[in-house]
């Protein structure tokens, strides 16, 4: 039987339509219509004023960042329970990354927690210049207390929405709210342009410079003139083109990933010791990935148990993000903790959720699961 992956590139026909029409007009450079329409309709989807179309998401974090004014020596706040990229950038300014813990009803960053470490450093007369508030797997952060700590103290506000596209918070978006957003469309994420990013805002002077930075900085003049550094960050309008695809099929994606969800959760009901992701109050989440942690203590079997096991019969599964307090090249780091996303890394498992998985590939994930835990 075919590898069963976590979540492999679901694309339609508009996609291949649309970098036809690329190739057609001969616009495969690193601008275009495609990339226009884009950013126009990506800002409308996520209801934010403007969005800038780039290479990666980690590029977008990175402009954010350096729009922010952060600079060599200062501080910023990260979530802990995330992917490397959400603190990397930090370090390409020079910056020290301070890590927050997460809370158990959301698995981002614990907003007690976080404004506890802000009011302190106030107190201290060291204000981080930024605060990285990643949305994981899916699923919103509380974002208004922190936003509301950070307001108060001229901190800017970064949401790392890369794994959150489509979900919900109150009455808005994650990536949204905060003064900038960042949006990611690698292969693996909820829409695909194959590679690329999205930084999005409604500060018109942010999108303005990061657009300006993201095509090496050339001044407006005839011959090749810059005043200050930039990166060759911009997206391709071919990468654009099937975007602009994907994105119109966001709502079926998510409803897809999320029966994903619910189809594991129902099968796992009867095993103790089985816990699937919750999901928070304040809004709906993705499922992006679908996670749940696994307690031996309760279960027959141990989540590294169940993750060779399904190795075994060609079915990806892999544990939940190492909390980057936990990294090696970020063993100096300060953190601020109490143990959850420890205690998550250590039974959690993402099992396969991609929106073009179908129905029978999963129940092979299911069997092969519950057989498992029936032992």
């Amino acid at each position: 039987m075919p590898r069963i992956y976590l979540s492999a590139p679901d694309i339609g026909k508009l996609e291949q339509a649309y970098v036809n029409e690329a190739f057609a007009t001969n616009w495969v450079a690193p601008v275009g219509p495609h990339i226009d329409a884009f950013e126009k309709e990506f800002s409308q989807v996520v209801g934010t004023k403007y969005a800038v179309a780039l290479s990666s998401g980690t590029a977008a974090l990175h402009l954010a960042l350096r729009l922010a004014g952060v600079t060599a020596g200062d501080e910023v706040l990260c979530s802990s329970l995330t992917f490397v990229a959400s603190a990397a950038p930090i370090t390409y300014l020079g910056a020290h990354p301070v890590f927050i813990d997460s809370d158990e009803v959301s698995w981002n960053m614990d907003p007690a927690l976080a404004i506890e470490v802000i009011e302190k450093k106030v107190r201290a007369g060291k204000i981080p210049k930024a605060l990285v508030l990643v949305h994981l797997y899916g699923q919103s952060a509380d974002i208004q207390p922190i936003k509301e700590c950070c307001d108060k103290h001229g901190i800017k506000l970064i949401e790392d929405a890369a794994e959150a596209l489509g979900a919900t918070y109150k009455s808005g978006t994650p990536g949204s709210m905060g003064w900038a957003g960042i949006h990611s469309f690698n292969g693996n994420k909820i829409i695909t342009t194959s590679g690329g990013g999205m930084l999005v805002t409604n500060d018109e002077k942010l999108a303005t410079t990061a657009r300006f930075l993201s095509t090496q900085a050339r001044d407006p003049a005839p011959h090749y003139q810059h005043t200050t550094i930039g990166y060759n960050y911009r997206m391709s309008n071919i990468c654009a083109g099937i975007g602009r695809g994907q994105l119109s099929e966001l709502s079926k994606k998510v409803a897809r990933r999320r029966s994903h969800f619910a189809a594991y959760q129902e099968a796992f009901k009867p095993f103790p010791g089985v816990t699937m992701q919750p999901e928070a109050s304040w809004g709906k989440s993705t499922h992006w990935l679908t996670c749940l942690t696994i307690d031996p203590s309760k279960s027959a079997v141990s989540r590294e148990d169940v993750r060779l096991a399904l190795e075994k019969e060609d079915i990806e599964s892999r544990p939940i993000w190492k909390p980057l307090h936990l990294q090696p090249i970020f063993a100096q780091a300060e953190y601020h903790g109490r143990g959850a996303s420890d205690r998550m890394f250590e039974h959690g498992l993402c099992v396969p959720s991609g929106s073009g998985m179908s129905d029978s590939e999963r129940n092979r994930v299911i069997d092969s699961m519950v057989k498992l835990f029936s032992k």
